[in-house]
């Protein structure tokens, strides 16, 4: 059963929607600058909506209101089932309930912690099920980094198996917190000055705020509707490389098997891949690795790039950005650039400017979580 996107709904550092955060990706503008969220922190390279973090509720309500509003849907969708993931989910609220118990440890009574049970971390998958009225089924992935595609192939899952004929799917994040920046600090992970994937002198990763989510609904659905659709999901490969916490495994056998797994599921060879929107931590091991399995597995000359550079990091939100800008780049046919790229390490095509291409009609998005969690979905024009 064929899956089709007739929705978006994206918000990142590059803007509040999708038609301006693709408008600012084409350009060759970037969200990232440097901030001081939290005292005890210096300054970084962030890429954050606001000049504070947000919440994550309230990005989660934004982009699943935009979603709705671009499919041409209205609530209730008691039929929808809801599939939205997210790496860190509620720690924000978890950090702020700890200091708090830690400042006021003898004199705290348990009835200041709030509903402590509205941030467990699924629950921002239920409250966009309350948003949307849906009754069916609910998922909520926690992945890593994959989570965002993670997310988008369950919910495709659901469809091409009868469970149901309509979902809601993607990730949220918001990341900026003094544990997490304290944390990606600790491991020498953090960029100083910005992010420049795949480029030889690389720092690290900057971490950015973000979400996309996405209505998808079977052909015989969308048809019915009427409904606009930007593009297809043709298949999905996952797997895990059972190797290292942080790691990823030196030889990508597992992030090899994934995107054959979802090219044999597409029904694809390597050459029909026309754009690869590549996970591009613009870390050390991530960009080594990845362009490894890249060069060994697709033809020279496929176009590549990643959107890190403009929007920051966003953890498990990220590759539901990369499916988003993936489909704005098959609607338009214009390939988006790897923004902050100066002098690349390796011998890929890598897109440096944005670029009008006629021959966009199949396209690969990756994403490479810690735990060695390795996803790849492909997607094509739309029928």
């Amino acid at each position: 059963m064929k899956v089709l996107v007739t929705g978006i709904g994206l918000v990142s550092a590059l803007g509040g929607t999708l038609e301006d955060s693709w408008k600012n990706l084409i350009a060759g503008k970037s969200g990232i600058r440097l901030h001081q969220p939290f005292p005890e922190i210096k300054s970084l390279p962030l890429g954050l909506i606001a000049q504070q973090p947000s919440e994550l509720a309230m990005l989660t309500q934004m982009v699943v209101t935009s979603a709705l509003r671009d499919a041409g849907l209205v609530p209730p969708l008691a039929d929808c089932a809801v599939v939205i993931g997210s790496s860190r989910s509620y720690q924000a609220s978890w950090e702020r309930l700890a200091r708090q118990m830690y400042k006021d440890a003898e004199n705290l009574p348990v009835s200041d912690f709030g509903n402590w049970l509205d941030i467990l971390p699924h629950i921002n998958a239920i409250a966009a099920a309350r948003q949307i009225g849906a009754t069916g089924m609910v998922l909520a992935p926690m992945a890593a980094c994959a989570t965002g595609i993670w997310s988008i192939a369950q919910a495709a899952l659901l469809i091409q198996t009868g469970q149901c004929q309509q979902a809601i799917a993607g990730a949220v994040e918001a990341p900026i917190t003094p544990l997490t920046l304290a944390g990606f600090q600790q491991m020498g992970a953090l960029a100083k000055t910005g992010a420049y994937p795949f480029d030889l002198q690389r720092e690290g990763l900057v971490l950015g705020e973000g979400a996309a989510v996405f209505v998808l609904e079977s052909a015989e659905l969308a048809k019915q509707r009427q409904a606009k659709v930007y593009g297809e999901i043709l298949g999905f490969g996952l797997t895990n490389d059972a190797y290292h916490s942080n790691s990823p495994e030196p030889e990508g056998k597992s992030a090899i098997a994934a995107i054959k797994q979802c090219l044999e599921r597409s029904c694809l060879s390597p050459g029909d891949i026309d754009y690869i929107h590549a996970h591009g931590t613009a870390t050390q091991l991530n960009d080594q690795m990845e362009s490894m399995v890249i060069q060994r597995l697709f033809p020279q000359g496929v176009a590549v790039s990643s959107t890190k550079g403009s929007t920051g990091h966003t953890l498990g939100a990220s590759g539901a950005l990369g499916v988003a800008f993936s489909l704005m780049a098959l609607k338009h046919q214009i390939l988006p650039p790897c923004v902050g790229l100066q002098q690349p390490e390796f011998d890929l095509e890598i897109v440096t400017a944005a670029r009008l291409s006629k021959k966009i009609r199949q396209v690969l998005c990756l994403s490479f979580g810690f735990g060695g969690q390795n996803v790849a979905i492909a997607l094509s024009k739309s029928p």
